[in-house]
């Protein structure tokens, strides 16, 4: 396939204003204090098998809120839209992993047909060998959002420097490239650490998951794909496809394509219109300038 020949676009440079302090979570506050007990409890005879133990079942639940893709133990993760959004009959559709130069564009002509809008959550290092198709996402009115710099299978295991820089990078190459500053992140597989909100506080994005994922990067039948997603479709539900790394089905063709025509039409008949998360989410705090 060619690549779209379109003009760059100019680069829209966004001021976030200085973030208030972090909220702790209260599972984060809780877990300081239980360190400081512990730690006194430590000191004690006899306190510290007492310690021990209380301090390994902590990190057991921070563990398991950080494998939990749509747990808000960890900081504030949105799962589904605003209810000002579901009184409009909004969702949002959402497709990671991408830009891929091969499935995108159908994508892209899929949505169209329809008159749809959509959010393409992109790892940057992808968008960079493909500049031309992240422009064209843009230029045909879907947002582009931060989905990490590499998609690192190990996200989850960085700590705040790690997480900076790989979100921090993701987020100046997209606005370079496409000229929009992403307002919402997602991690690779969903999966995080308690050190990760406090790095989207500061850069002002949104931790955003899903209501229901298709499951299409490893299903390769499209019919049960779109029976995941379609299960319960309501006003406010954020759905989750991929246009990168997608699944082929029997006769080769990414699922998908086959999916997404499908799950327009359903939206149609249920009344409901798929949005960017850019029309359907306030700022995390503040108003860009």
């Amino acid at each position: 396939m060619t690549e779209f020949s379109r003009p760059a676009l100019p680069i829209v440079l966004l001021t976030l204003p200085p973030p208030s302090p972090w909220p702790w979570p209260p599972l984060i506050k809780a877990s300081a204090l239980l360190h400081i007990g512990a730690a006194t409890a430590a000191l004690l005879p006899g306190g510290w098998p007492w310690a021990a133990g209380a301090l390994l079942a902590n990190h057991a639940v921070l563990t398991g809120a950080g494998l939990w893709p749509r747990s808000d133990w960890l900081g504030p993760n949105v799962t589904r839209l605003p209810a000002a959004a579901a009184a409009r009959g909004e969702i949002a559709i959402t497709l990671d992993d991408g830009p891929d130069p091969e499935v995108t564009p159908a994508v892209l002509d899929q949505l169209d047909a329809a008159g749809a809008r959509a959010t393409f959550f992109c790892i940057a290092r992808r968008a960079a060998a493909h500049p031309a198709l992240l422009r064209e996402i843009v230029r045909r009115g879907h947002a582009v959002q931060n989905h990490s710099h590499v998609h690192r299978h190990h996200f989850s295991l960085l700590g705040p420097r790690g997480l900076a820089r790989e979100i921090g990078q993701a987020q100046q190459l997209l606005a370079d490239l496409g000229g929009q500053l992403p307002s919402c992140f997602r991690a690779p597989a969903g999966l995080r650490n308690p050190m990760l909100d406090p790095v989207l506080h500061r850069l002002g994005l949104h931790l955003v998951s899903w209501t229901r994922r298709g499951f299409d990067t490893r299903e390769a039948d499209p019919v049960r794909v779109l029976q995941r997603l379609t299960k319960g479709l309501a006003a406010g539900d954020i759905l989750l496809l991929h246009d990168g790394h997608a699944r082929r089905g029997r006769t080769g063709r990414p699922v998908v394509l086959d999916v997404l025509p499908a799950l327009l039409q359903r939206c149609r008949d249920a009344g409901l219109k798929p949005v960017t998360l850019n029309d359907a989410l306030p700022p995390r705090h503040g108003a860009a300038a």
